[in-house]
């Protein structure tokens, strides 16, 4: 065989070529639910339970979605987020369980099933309440079921089997425990304040279930004729306000002024019925008041040329001067409510941004005007009913007000042509004279409900509130120190601390949340001033759907205290759930030691944000889940949830207990369309994660959500998806051609790193040094800088440089040569790593990875990253950073020759570089072997500064296909390849 021409023999089979079964296609959407199938049939999620436990504790608290409709792309890169963290606390070996929740109350459960109603044409009202719970009970379990399943798909490794659901009996009960401690400690209270009302759903709402749309309103400018002034110029003359909602005008009760606003007293001869003379009568002088800095925008919306043309000051003052004025609504003449004066009042609030700088107060629909009004002992009068419209026996449109035609006019006031410029409001304005202008052109951001994405408008109702700035009863600021945490109820206090008095909610949550660490940072600042500037937290619901507010109210507004009738009510929610709140139970209720007949059992549900404001309180105790504990380390959700559940949790826990239930809060952007619009079906621009899976796979959608600044809004669309693909299909052909150097590995072969070519001893180094930024990373949920790290590593340390440099050795050196051995040693230490480092982001491909190298092994998901030794040698990393710089000249010279066709790759050139760029501690043959050249030469002229290159005169090896002097014609061996051929011709010979 020895024997055998040189030239005509084909080498092939004496070189080692990576074999693997490992394919290059991924086919991700089929090979992927088998995997899943598999980690449930093995209870991994219980494994891996069972593995790290007694390990450090790392509790990331799932904030619960709505449990009404299929997954969407936001809710897939929230939950790929919170996977993330808790894999990654688990590879760096803590114990990290995730138990997923669902809210399952409130409107929008309610809103579905309401809406399955309507299409049956059924009145959701002429259903059994407790029939009616129940209906949505079952829509909230089915679309749990279904959201389960598709977070599963995802990859998620969660307590599937046991999730937390704010509509389970024990949490039911845990809700009414919750309450009860407000109620117990008298932080509770009933009044009637102006709160977000939506007259579709006819139910109060928080801040957070509103949206903000932009919207074209009716701007009007409304004279109220001035009757009493303690400055003379003033009496018989018109206050002039703006407003955006007409509607309000009904309900005016006084008007507000900015005391250092500098006023004028405009006169004109301006024509306007019932003020002025009537047409043919001649005119009369007519005098207006408003801000001398609003004059120009109040002259240029009137469109009437008299007042443009003939218009003058005669009087100037400041709003303090206007202490004591009073004046008539415009719609006195029909007398009662409209009769009496409206007093001019001193508002801190007015400003001179836009309008008059007079603004109308209407108590019942606003929250200035209600604190305002309420100084001077005016009350709201509760006009709008719970629809939207005015109550039948309001004296203006109220039932029996017709139009000339003899139609109604008592409408819905959010029903733009209510108040539109020729609608009832704007044209009984005009019959009485006081309407100067009115343009449907004034673009502003108004309040929408966003379930029924109808306008919500501000009403004044009784509701229960939890008071923002009361001194709170038996709680104090508490910290927990991350050693020695508080068991079960947490930081309580006692209530015969001294200084437990002086706090207020407010400035609890305040001192709560200067103690949380925030990612990103700023979110301290949108959180904290929310917490500063937020009313009073409205508790209560008119619905059906959710936790009653379990009080007992006398008739003279107070409630009960009773610890035991408390006690009584928490037991009975445990065993029926909320139905268990019913008149019929009201006497076993109350017991021995209280009349029934002295209380009235309140209907009103609780705010849908103080059920999932109390799930720290039934999730993290340990009773239900042992393997959790309070508090959480990190809450993660949405930018928007600084309003909703961020800030629900934080005030409840602080009412409470003291302090945050989290240690830390994380909140990411929005998922954006690819050319950074808004998704929504009308623009068909929307993409759906379940469409997605079906396409590319579970791992592309992690990857995508992994490699965005999720910080900020991020897009998603084909093409940033197939870029995805791309660099997936970069890090599987990594661990492709790592199983495929690897076959036969034995660590029998290893070298240690003293004994290893530099080259190994850099890649170490840098692995260490990729360790470090990985682990900082997840630390920090950096996640986008981890996947970074990891595809530049795999693509630019591994496969353009080490692999591409090494490959020879791999396939061409002796299987005992100390080189080829090294570098397989290390490719077995780069394989467990980064495997180990791709498991959370790519958690099916790195178990079809690992189970390919090792499919006896278990799950990679078990692992843990290896403490690496510390390998790092800045010297060394030096001088290959030099050596790199160089290698990519080297490169770039060689490229014309390859264009040509003067060499087909680097091994047919010989290079030569300028010696002063070359680092100490390499010879002309490493950089051969670095540069995958023929030779490398070194320059001493001071005139050669660049790197050439040229076609090399020597032959090629027929085995490597180098260019060598050893090699004595084109297709014969070189000295390597001879004695390499030789030792396997003579194993083959023996064998």
């Amino acid at each position: 065989m020895s024997e055998a021409d040189p030239s005509t023999r084909d080498y092939r089979d004496t070189v080692f070529l990576p074999k693997t079964d490992f394919p290059m296609k991924a086919g991700l959407p089929q090979k992927e639910p088998g995997i899943l199938a598999r980690w449930q049939d093995e209870n991994l999620y219980d494994k891996l339970r069972e593995t790290r436990r007694g390990a450090e504790k790392f509790i990331l608290h799932d904030g619960p979605p709505y449990a009404n409709g299929d997954m969407h792309i936001g809710h897939a890169l929230n939950r790929i987020l919170k996977d993330m963290v808790v894999r990654t606390q688990g590879m760096m070996g803590k114990d990290a369980p995730f138990v997923p929740g669902w809210d399952c109350h409130g409107l929008p459960i309610e809103w579905k099933v309401e809406e399955q109603y309507r299409k049956k044409k059924r009145d959701k009202d002429d259903v059994p309440r407790a029939e009616f719970r129940q209906e949505c009970r079952d829509y909230a379990a089915k679309w749990v079921e279904v959201q389960k399943g598709q977070l599963e798909r995802l990859g998620l490794m969660a307590d599937f089997a046991h999730p937390y659901l704010t509509m389970q009996f024990e949490s039911e009960a845990t809700i009414v425990a919750e309450l009860m401690k407000f109620v117990e400690a008298g932080n509770l209270y009933r009044g009637a304040k102006p709160v977000m009302w939506s007259p579709v759903e006819k139910t109060a709402l928080a801040e957070a279930e509103v949206e903000y749309e932009d919207i074209t309103s009716t701007q009007i400018d409304v004279a109220f004729e001035i009757v009493e002034s303690p400055v003379d110029e003033l009496v018989g003359a018109h206050a002039v306000i703006w407003t955006t909602t007409p509607w309000t005008i009904p309900v005016n009760q006084a008007l507000a002024y900015g005391p250092e606003v500098e006023y004028v007293l405009l006169k004109t001869s301006f024509y306007a019925p019932g003020i002025s003379a009537s047409p043919g009568e001649g005119s009369m002088d007519f005098r207006l008041l408003i801000a001398e800095s609003l004059r120009e925008q109040f002259i240029a919306r009137q469109t009437g040329e008299d007042i443009k043309a003939d218009i003058r000051e005669i009087w100037r003052g400041n709003g303090s001067d206007l202490a004591g004025t009073k004046v008539r609504h415009p719609m006195h003449k029909l007398g009662g409510f409209y009769e009496t004066l409206r007093p001019m009042l001193p508002g801190d609030f007015v400003t001179t941004d836009s309008g008059t700088g007079l603004v109308h107060m209407a108590p019942d629909h606003g929250e200035d005007d209600f604190d305002l009004c309420k100084t001077v002992g005016i009350e709201p009068v509760f006009a709008v009913m719970d629809d939207g419209r005015y109550r039948d026996d309001w004296p203006w449109l109220g039932a029996g007000d017709l139009d000339a035609d003899g139609k109604e006019r008592r409408r819905a006031v959010i029903n733009p042509n209510f108040n539109a410029p020729d609608g009832p409001i704007c044209s009984d304005l005009r019959d009485a004279g006081a309407l100067l202008s009115a343009s449907q052109n004034y673009p502003h951001s108004y309040p929408h409900s966003w379930r029924s994405k109808a306008k919500v408008i501000y009403r004044c109702t009784p509701q229960w509130f939890v008071p923002m700035d009361r001194p709170l009863e038996g709680v104090a600021p508490r910290k927990v120190d991350k050693e020695q945490r508080w068991e079960g109820e947490g930081g309580a206090m006692d209530p015969a601390d001294e200084h437990t008095s002086q706090h207020t909610l407010r400035s609890l949550a305040l001192n709560a949340i200067g103690d949380t660490h925030f990612v990103p940072e700023r979110g301290r600042n949108r959180i904290r001033s929310m917490v500063e500037g937020r009313p009073d937290w409205v508790l209560s619901r008119q619905r059906a759907w959710g936790v009653p507010i379990t009080l007992f109210v006398r008739p003279d507004g107070s409630y009960l205290q009773d610890p035991a009738v408390n006690a009584r009510v928490v037991a009975a929610v445990a065993e029926e759930g909320v139905d268990a709140w019913r008149e019929e139970r009201k006497n076993e209720f109350l017991g021995p030691d209280h009349d029934s007949d002295e209380y009235e059992m309140v209907s009103d549900i609780l705010d849908v944000w103080f059920d999932s404001g109390c799930t720290h309180a039934f999730t993290l105790d340990g009773t239900r889940w042992p393997d959790q504990r309070w508090p959480a380390d990190l809450y993660l959700e949405g930018s928007d949830q600084h309003r909703g559940w961020f800030q629900s949790s934080l005030l409840e826990s602080c009412a409470t207990r003291g302090r945050a239930p989290y240690d830390a809060v994380l909140t990411h952007g929005f998922t954006m369309a690819s050319d950074g619009r808004k998704m929504s079906k009308s623009l068909g621009n929307t993409i759906d994660p379940l469409k997605v899976m079906e396409q590319y796979g579970a791992d592309i959608i992690r990857l995508w959500a992994l490699s965005v600044d999720y910080t900020e809004d991020h897009r998603i669309g084909d093409e940033i998806l197939k870029g995805v693909g791309d660099q997936y299909r970069r890090l599987r052909n990594t661990f492709r051609y790592l199983l495929g150097a690897l076959a036969g590995y034995d660590e029998s072969e290893a070298v240690a790193p003293e004994h290893m070519p530099q080259l190994e001893r850099y890649v170490l180094a840098r692995l260490k040094e990729v360790d470090g930024t990985l682990r900082a990373a997840a630390k920090g949920y950096d996640f986008d800088r981890y996947v970074r790290t990891l595809v530049d590593f795999c693509n630019e340390d591994l496969s353009a440089f080490y692999f591409d440099i090494r490959k020879d050795r791999l396939y061409c050196d002796a299987p005992d040569g100390v080189e080829r051995r090294a570098y397989r040693t290390v490719l077995d230490t780069l394989f467990h790593a980064l495997v180990r480092y791709a498991a959370p982001v790519l958690v099916f491909t790195s178990e079809e990875v690992w189970g390919t190298r090792f499919p006896e092994s278990g799950s990679i998901h078990l692992e843990t990253w290896r403490d690496l030794p510390d390998w790092r040698d800045d010297d060394l990393s030096e001088r290959f950073a030099a050596l790199r710089a160089l290698r990519e000249d080297v490169m770039e010279a060689i490229e014309p020759l390859r264009r040509e066709k003067i060499v087909r790759s680097g091994l047919e050139a010989d290079v030569t570089v300028p010696a002063d760029r070359v680092p100490e501690g390499f010879s002309d043959t490493d950089l051969a072997e670095a540069f995958i050249t023929a030779s490398v030469t070194r320059s001493d002229s001071a005139a050669v500064t660049d790197v050439t290159a040229s076609r090399s005169s020597e032959d090629k090896c027929g085995r490597c296909w180098r260019l060598l002097p050893s090699v004595a014609e084109d297709g014969a061996l070189c000295d390597r390849c001879e004695a390499v051929v030789a030792e396997l011709d003579a194993e083959g010979a023996s064998s």
